[in-house]
């Protein structure tokens, strides 16, 4: 019988915010810090990525201003 080896998880991702340039990460298996955050906002437009923390808090509270 053999012991199947253990998959290491993925490194998480370092991004830079589209917005501010802030660098922060990303981990691809769903434990992002914006899985926690309550501000939501459709998905990024064409040529932007995601935002940090910061960059999307303001963002959420500017399009709630609006509409």
């Amino acid at each position: 019988m053999t012991i199947p080896k253990e998959i290491p998880s993925p490194e998480p991702r370092r991004l830079a915010c589209s917005r501010c340039g802030t660098e922060f990460g990303c981990d691809l298996s769903g434990n992002c810090w914006c899985a926690e955050e309550t501000a939501r906002l459709p998905m990024p437009v064409k040529g932007e990525d995601c935002l940090c923390q910061a960059c999307l808090r303001k963002a959420a509270a500017e399009a709630s201003a609006a509409g």
